[in-house]
């Protein structure tokens, strides 16, 4: 057994088409009893249609975490680089089909 598993560690590896990234400026988020759901959109000004670009399923326990993290990790940026301003966004009205259910 290497030292990695004795220590209970885990090797991610990342590919160089995913180190890209997808821009998002959308997120929606559905949830059943079982699963989140998480939908990352890039809308264009001007542009009426914007196309789901990546969708990320968590379990319950998995979303809390995530958020847990999330906003540790934007307490950290805000302390090395000032408060985030939230700009108020208008109100976008979705038209999500065809309709699914997690």
């Amino acid at each position: 057994m290497s030292d990695n598993a004795q220590q209970g560690q885990i090797n991610i590896e990342l590919d160089e088409k995913v180190a890209e990234g997808i821009y998002s400026n959308l997120a929606i988020i559905n949830h059943s009893a079982s699963e989140f759901v998480v939908d990352f959109v890039t809308l264009m000004p001007g542009v009426p249609k914007a196309k789901v670009k990546s969708r990320i399923v968590l379990t319950p326990q998995h979303a809390k975490r995530f958020l847990k993290a999330l906003g540790e990790n934007i307490h950290r940026y805000e302390q090395a680089n000032g408060e985030i301003k939230d700009v108020e966004q208008p109100q976008i009205p979705l038209n999500f089909g065809p309709a699914g259910q997690a």
